[in-house]
């Protein structure tokens, strides 16, 4: 058993919203302000399972989780994950949530008796602050960790399953809780172990897509061979400000929901370096479990940053269309070193032209002139699209230069995708990648088409409506002329009372506008408009009665208050001009009845 101090180390925090919760806001806050108190925040983002939260916690050795739940089902969620954590061994992670005013201080007490350390409720903000919420919250997961985490004895090697154990000794040894004496001997049992495991390292600048690409091969590796076992490392910077760090990388990294990949992030702790100064024990005590092949994906990096060589068997740089003038591309030290280039984001205004710079370059650093461009190891990739081609490319390739460069077995082998199967044709693995819309061409348009046509009917609508006034003002100056002629109300005049020459000009004119009215509304305005006066007693009546399918269906009309006032269920508007019913039915209606909503 080895023995360890892990107190003296930033406090590891993980954060995200709860399952079924989009309201990303308040843990956006939050884990900003987690991270200004020197806190490792490992962020997940929102719409997060307990069981993604609670293994992502283990994983990362959190002191403690901090979840937003706004969903109402806040009581099941934080009970389920205090069961994980205890099925887990893992009861030293602190649980701590808020949810605003969704969760009651009647639940708050209830989830506190139950394991959560502390709920926040608007209540605490008026108490302690913002700012203040926040100070108690890392207060008590550090009094937690003391509690919990000095001393720790471990296995001086873990199973590879135990992911409590490998996380717990992932972070002795990058707090430098081991002894040198101990750590030395403990290096020397690792490297014994530890060949015939690959480690890859991918690189490359900041929003380059490095984490959506990791998830990507990760996807490949895994449909190609299920039974794999990866681990992966993930890098992001200290701020030298506040010592805390952002490390978020598995937002995009959907694959991790496999059991067969264990990931860790790590924060630099040093300025100006995009690894960490324990990153290679780590990488050491991770190939001993026998994983078959370890991730390692660094922070972004600069153009003289090449570091990560030194670290791993084969390397990846990742880089977009972005680099500046095409001379910039001979300052930038990864093209020399890089076992492959990729070129992410290839959908971007000027990626053909900078895949061409970029491989002339290479050929240049390597001297390479005779190499075709198509064989030059420079990949065009779209990460953020769906089975991009691209990418598969590229992962054919890569596994194929990993055999080459470190003469892997068969086993390894047959992750990489053969030319003419099924799943990527010889031509598809030769295509450069296209961006490919989710909606089809011909209806990229259709969330405008939606928006014009609701403007088309409220268009349609007002001079439905116009009509309607128009008719209704003639027919009750008609009616109080008291023509003779004059018809049932929304009938027409019939022909000869239209042109008689008998007849009074004036009033012959205001027949005409009448009926001109009358004969610009559409047949669905004259019949709601006829039917109205039936519908708009149906809700008036004491009862309601309906048939559906032959079933009558009746209730009442109206509910009694306790002051015996009889308040109708749905008050139907006393309208009696046309052009204002027609409005009403038109933009809003009855209940059950189109539009209304």
């Amino acid at each position: 058993m080895l023995s360890t101090d892990n107190t003296e180390r930033p406090l590891r925090i993980v954060t995200a919203a709860s399952l079924f919760d989009g309201h990303d806001a308040a843990i956006n806050v939050m884990r900003r302000l987690i991270q200004a108190q020197g806190v490792e925040v490992i962020h997940l983002g929102h719409n997060r399972s307990v069981d993604e939260v609670v293994r992502a916690a283990i994983q990362e050795d959190a002191d403690a989780i901090a979840v937003s739940s706004y969903q109402g089902g806040h009581m099941e969620y934080f009970r389920y994950m205090l069961q994980l954590l205890r099925e887990s061994g893992a009861e030293h992670i602190k649980v701590f949530g808020g949810g605003g005013g969704t969760i009651t201080l009647e639940e708050i007490a209830e989830l506190e008796s139950e394991g959560v350390v502390r709920i926040y409720h608007p209540a605490h903000g008026i108490e302690l602050g913002l700012v203040g919420m926040i100070e108690d919250l890392v207060d008590l997961a550090g009094r937690g960790r003391e509690r919990g985490r000095v001393n720790v004895d471990m296995p001086e090697q873990p199973a590879m399953d135990d992911e409590v154990d490998v996380a717990q000794m992932i972070s002795a040894i990058e707090n430098g809780a081991i002894g040198k004496v101990d750590l030395s001997r403990l290096k020397k049992e690792w490297l014994s172990s530890a060949e015939g495991t690959p480690v890859v390292g991918i690189t490359g600048t900041g929003g380059a897509g490095k984490s959506s690409l990791v998830d990507e091969l990760l996807d490949r590796f895994l449909q190609h061979q299920p039974e794999m076992r990866i681990a992966v490392l993930a890098v992001d910077p200290t701020r030298r400000r506040t010592g805390g760090a952002l490390l978020g990388d598995r937002i995009r990294m959907n694959s991790l929901a496999s059991k067969n990949i264990y990931m860790r992030s790590m924060a630099t702790r040093r300025q100006h370096l995009a690894t960490s100064k324990m990153l290679g024990d780590v990488t050491l005590f991770l190939r001993s479990l026998g994983y078959d092949l370890v991730l390692l994906e660094t922070a972004g990096i600069g153009q003289s940053d090449s570091e990560i060589v030194d670290l791993v068997d084969f390397s990846l740089y990742i880089m977009t269309s972005d680099f500046g003038a095409a001379s910039q591309l001979e300052k930038i030290d990864m093209i020399d070193y890089a076992d492959m280039v990729i070129l992410n984001k290839y959908d971007k205004r000027g990626a053909v032209d900078a895949l061409r710079d970029i491989r002339k370059q290479w050929q240049r650093n390597h001297n390479a002139f005779t190499v075709s461009p198509d064989q030059i190891p420079v990949y065009p990739t779209i990460a953020s699209q769906f089975n991009d081609p691209g990418i598969n490319r590229a992962f054919s390739n890569l596994c194929r230069l990993l055999v080459e460069k470190l003469d892997l077995d068969n086993t390894f082998v047959s992750s990489a995708p053969e030319s003419g199967s099924r799943s990527e044709s010889s031509s598809e693995l030769e295509a450069e990648p296209k961006s490919v819309a989710l909606i089809p061409a011909n209806r990229i348009r259709y969330l405008a088409e939606i928006s014009e046509q609701g403007r088309e009917i409220k268009a349609r609508n007002a001079q439905q409506v116009e009509l309607a006034s128009v008719a209704y003002q003639s027919y009750q100056v008609l009616k109080s002329l008291a023509d003779q002629a004059l018809p049932e109300p929304m009938r027409f005049y019939p022909d000869k009372h239209l042109s008689a020459d008998q007849v009074d000009p004036t009033l012959l004119k205001l027949r005409q506008r009448y009926q001109d009215a009358m004969a610009g509304l559409n047949a669905d305005s004259v019949s709601l408009l006829k039917s109205w006066p039936d519908r708009k007693s149906g809700v008036e009546q004491a009862q309601y009665a309906y048939s559906i399918r032959g079933k009558e269906v009746s209730g009442d009309n109206y509910i009694e208050t306790l002051s015996h006032l009889m308040v109708p269920k749905v008050a139907a508007p006393q309208y009696n001009e046309w052009g204002q019913q027609l409005a009403f039915l038109l933009a809003e209606n009855l209940p059950g009845s189109y539009p209304y909503t």
